[in-house]
């Protein structure tokens, strides 16, 4: 059975990387500063906007800049601050509340991933409001243009300024479900380095991991480009060269801004060539305990590439060589080890745990369940895995050394 579905999947994923060149993908413009968003506004026709971002955004004062330029503009806005660490199905139409009432016209969502996700599924909710958001969920089922969307990265490592996916939870179920369309790409990124200065070390090293993550599994997958592996490569090289220095020193503005830059270019080459099992167990692991999703990354990484095994060695040592981690005179197996060991040091460097805590073991056979669902057919793995396969992963990342 497995061998058959086997089949399947790699006739879908081949049918789709056919499709990729004549797909409507599109980069938001790059608006270098926070100045700038009231001149694009009123280019737009603007006329009132909702800023969408959470509780510790605001107290950190990260929206001033943004205020500061709507205001001398003279362009009304309304916040909305309540979006949670994985936003929820609730979060989305508590804002589409807010949208209506104060009468907005444009979103622009300011903070890291979880800000983005809530805000693009915003925009799908008003370009249709008779349909609920469950109904929305998987491939291109949103093909409406969405209101003028501007995102505003805080933390280098999301890339969903880039992405045309929105990862929502549902709060009943506790399972993360994503829409992927073409028109939840924003159409505007705004990169500006000083507005990640105040992010805290453990955010920066696990939201730095997760841009990692995206440049990794977008290289390592059946599904690739010429454009997304040199956008692979590069990210992959910028963060090893300063992810830590940025986790040491907020303030280095170079390490800052080389760290938005990787995860802008990790952005783009998962959007189009797409992510693995890295992240199917990631979302299964937040919808049901709330686990940031740049931490279940970069603890999940190294587990999955080493599960891959041989599949996987040649393009990890491509990866390697340019993080500098081993030489092309290495084999592909050993520049490969090389390389996922040079991510569990870097990982320890920054002390990200090397497993996740709190998995109950009655858990992983729904969550394997889902992540198996998720990644088959749509990523484009380096190896299939069974539903068993995936089981035995959440026991090694978990640290749990027998089942019951």
């Amino acid at each position: 059975m497995f061998f058959i579905k086997k089949i399947g999947c790699r006739i879908f994923q081949m049918a789709f990387r056919a499709a990729l060149p004549v797909l409507p993908y599109r980069e938001p413009k790059v608006i270098p500063s926070c100045a700038e968003i009231g001149g694009v506004l009123k280019k737009e026709g603007a006329r009132s906007v909702l800023v969408v971002t959470d509780a510790g955004i605001v107290k950190n004062g990260l929206v001033e800049p943004l205020q500061k330029a709507l205001t001398e503009n003279k362009i009304p806005y309304t916040v909305y601050d309540k979006t949670q660490p994985n936003p929820t199905v609730a979060n989305v139409e508590e804002a589409l509340t807010v949208y209506l009432q104060s009468g907005c016209d444009a979103i622009i969502a300011i903070g890291g991933g979880s800000a983005m996700d809530c805000a693009k599924a915003l925009g799908a909710r008003v370009a249709y409001p008779k349909k609920q958001l469950n109904k929305m969920g998987g491939i291109l089922r949103v093909l409406r243009r969405l209101p003028t969307l501007i995102a505003i990265p805080t933390t280098a490592g999301t890339g969903s300024e880039t992405t045309l996916a929105a990862v929502i939870t549902d709060s009943d179920t506790h399972h993360k479900y994503a829409l992927m369309s073409f028109p939840l790409i924003p159409h505007y990124a705004v990169l500006d380095a000083t507005l990640t200065y105040t992010l805290p070390p453990h955010l920066t090293s696990t939201t730095g991991m997760d841009a990692l993550t995206h440049a990794v599994e977008a290289y390592i997958g059946r599904s690739t480009t010429r454009e997304t592996r040199r956008l692979a490569i590069e990210a992959t090289k910028l963060v090893f060269e300063n992810v830590e220095r940025a986790y040491s020193d907020g303030g280095d503005h170079a390490a800052r801004e080389n760290m938005l830059h990787a995860a802008y270019k990790a952005g783009i080459a998962f959007s189009k060539s797409y992510v693995g099992y890295i992240h199917a167990i990631a979302h299964s692991l937040g919808g049901r305990y709330g686990t940031p999703h740049g931490l279940a990354n970069a603890v999940i990484m190294p587990y999955v590439l080493e599960k891959y095994g041989a599949s996987a060695h040649k393009k990890l040592h491509n990866l390697g060589v340019a993080a500098g981690v081993c030489s092309e005179r290495d084999s592909h197996a050993e520049g490969a080890q090389k390389f996922i060991v040079a991510i569990k040091e870097l990982n320890s460097k920054m002390n990200i745990p090397d497993i996740i805590s709190g998995i109950k073991q009655t858990d992983i056979p729904a969550m394997a369940r889902h992540a198996e669902r998720e990644a088959n057919p749509l990523y484009p793995v380096p190896r299939l895995m069974t539903k068993a396969e995936l089981e035995g992963l959440y026991y090694d990342i978990g640290g749990i050394y027998e089942k019951n």
